[in-house]
């Protein structure tokens, strides 16, 4: 498992400045969410920090050592690893050969990489899908192998882009509780999600973001109450629910 480290991370696009000034360490079994509203700039931190794109300035390390100038490919050797939140699966091939296409990373023959495969789809309560076209899952299924994808590869660090977007009631409790596994297990994970109750349950540290800069960090229980984040992101509805009696 690794501790994952940024520190002071800027990206501009021509005059806008997407990211300014952000900064958090994700460790080995802990949960941090990174919230905010649309265009916050939560996206482009997971592509400065997984290589799809450079800082302006900033630094990120994977157990203290700078991963700056490794490509994506590389980073996920190193075990950081991520979800995407318009997922794309490899259409025409089965869920379970999508899934292998990931565990090849870690070993050299196609009969081990699905025994990994397989038991990562048991996991995700997938199994019955394994020969599936991938190209004919719902939208729900398809955040799970999403999932199971990045899982395969044996992240030390797992970044989960809004995988729950468009999972229904029971299968977002589902989810919560997969990842409370894989904290359980040791792993850091990083999360982006809008679904606000999945996040207090899940997190144990929260960062908020807005106009691409942090205005807020803390437990659940601190960003349910800052006045800050509920006239920026949460309004004052959030804060009534979280405090209505049960």
């Amino acid at each position: 498992m690794a501790t994952l480290t940024a520190r002071g991370l800027n990206k501009s696009f021509g005059g806008l400045a997407a990211v300014r000034g952000v900064g958090f360490e994700a460790h080995p079994g802990k949960v941090l969410s990174i919230i905010g509203p649309n265009g916050a700039g939560k996206t482009t931190v997971f592509n400065l920090l997984t290589g799809f794109i450079t800082p302006d300035a900033g630094e990120v390390t994977l157990d203290g050592r700078s991963i700056a100038g490794l490509a994506p490919e590389a980073r996920c050797h190193a075990g950081l690893v991520r979800t995407f939140q318009i997922v794309q699966p490899f259409r025409g091939l089965s869920v379970l050969d999508n899934v292998v296409m990931g565990a090849m990373l870690r070993v050299g023959s196609i009969a081990a990489a699905r025994e990994i495969a397989r038991q990562v789809l048991e996991e995700l309560g997938m199994a019955a899908l394994a020969e599936a076209p991938a190209g004919s899952l719902p939208i729900g299924d398809r955040k799970r192998l999403e999932m199971a994808k990045a899982l395969a590869t044996a992240p030390g660090v797992l970044l989960l882009d809004e995988v729950m977007g468009g999972l229904i009631p029971i299968e977002v409790k589902r989810m919560i509780a997969f990842i409370r596994g894989l904290r359980d297990r040791g792993l850091a994970i990083v999360v982006i999600e809008h679904h606000m109750s999945a996040v207090m349950q899940l997190s144990d540290h929260i960062l908020v973001l807005q106009n691409g800069q942090p205005i807020a960090e803390g437990t659940p229980g601190d960003i349910a109450r800052d006045p800050v984040v509920l006239s920026a992101y949460l309004g004052p509805k959030f804060a009534m629910a979280e405090h209505r009696p049960c």
